[in-house]
C-alpha cells in the first residue's frame, strides 16, 4: 500500500473524508503549548498500565515524563491501542507515540522513527503441554496462534509460517486471557514482559521459548513523517537519557531486571 492509499484510507476510517493527513505540531509548536502528547497503551505491563490510583503509570510513561521534563513542557498521555498507534501520529492526537512502537520498513513508509529505546526479544509463549521449541513447529495446520492486531509479527507469521491458524484479538490482556482459556496453542511475540503479564495466571504452567532465529527488534518513539525538528530533539534527548543511565534505570525498575539485548548507543543518528 503506498503512503497516499494509506493516508486516504486512514482519513475514512477516522471520518475526515478524503483529506491528507493532519499537519503535526513541530518542536516550536510544542514549546508554544507548553504540552507534550504521547501516546501510551496502558495494556502492555510494566510497559503501560493502570495503577491503584487508576492513572496510567508504566515504563512508558516515566520516560515520556523524563523527555516533557527535559523539554521543559507538561506531559500529557494519550491512551492508544496497537491498531490505532499509527493512525494517532497522521491524523495529530499524539505529538509522539510509543506503545512498544517497534521500527519497521512499512512502518517508516508512514510515520518516522528515533533512534532506539529499548531492544525487543521475541519468542513463543505456550503452555507446558505444547510442543513447541522453535518457530518452525509452528507452521502447522493443527497450530492455532493468538496474536494482537497491529503488530510486528503479524506479516512475518504470515510471510514464514502461512500453514497456523491466526486469531486476531484487540489488545494483549485478551491475548493472555485467550491463551489461559486454551482457546489457541500459542503466541509469537515479544517476550520481555511476558514474565509480569503473565504472573495474574498462576494456575497455569507456562512455557516461553526464546527465538534468537528471529533476530531483535528496536522500539522507538514515533513522530509524524516530516517532523523533523521534533525527531532530531528527540534524538538528542534520547542520547543524554541512554549516556545518563536514566532508560535502563527505568527499565529496570519495571520490568525488574536489565534489557535482555542492550541498545547501543550512538551520537550519530
Amino acid at each position: 500500500m503506498t503512503i497516499s492509499r494509506f493516508a486516504c484510507l486512514l482519513a475514512a476510517c477516522l471520518g475526515l473524508g478524503a483529506t491528507a493527513p493532519a499537519s503535526a505540531r513541530s518542536l516550536d509548536d510544542i514549546l508554544k503549548a507548553g504540552e507534550l502528547r504521547v501516546g501510551v497503551n496502558p495494556t502492555l505491563p510494566p510497559r503501560a498500565l493502570f495503577n491503584e490510583k487508576n492513572e496510567i503509570d508504566g515504563f512508558e510513561p516515566e520516560l515520556a515524563k523524563a523527555v516533557a521534563d527535559k523539554l521543559g513542557v507538561k506531559l500529557t498521555l494519550v491512551q492508544v491501542g496497537s491498531p490505532d498507534r499509527i493512525p494517532f501520529v497522521v491524523a495529530d492526537k499524539v505529538d509522539i507515540v510509543m506503545g512498544a512502537m517497534s521500527r519497521t520498513s512499512e512502518r517508516a513508509k508512514v510515520i518516522d522513527f528515533t533512534a532506539p529505546i529499548h531492544s525487543e526479544n521475541y519468542g513463543i509463549v505456550t503452555t507446558d503441554a505444547k510442543p513447541f521449541a522453535k518457530l518452525a513447529d509452528l507452521n502447522s495446520e493443527n497450530v492455532t496462534l493468538i496474536q494482537v492486531r497491529g503488530t510486528t509479527a503479524i506479516p512475518f507469521i504470515q510471510k514464514n509460517l502461512p500453514k497456523a491458524k491466526l486469531v486476531l484479538l484487540d489488545n494483549y490482556n485478551d491475548r493472555d486471557r485467550a491463551l489461559a482459556q486454551g482457546r489457541g496453542d500459542a503466541s509469537f511475540d515479544g517476550i520481555d514482559a511476558v514474565a509480569y503479564r503473565l504472573k495474574i495466571f498462576p494456575a497455569i504452567k507456562w512455557k516461553v521459548v526464546a527465538t534468537p532465529e528471529y533476530g531483535v527488534t528496536y522500539s522507538s518513539f514515533g513522530v509524524a513523517k516530516g517532523n523533523y525538528g521534533l525527531r532530531d530533539w528527540l534524538n538528542i534527548a534520547l542520547y543524554e537519557l541512554h549516556t545518563a543511565g536514566t532508560v535502563e534505570a527505568i527499565w529496570e525498575k519495571w520490568f525488574l531486571k536489565p534489557m535482555d539485548t542492550k541498545v547501543p548507543v550512538t551520537p550519530y543518528f
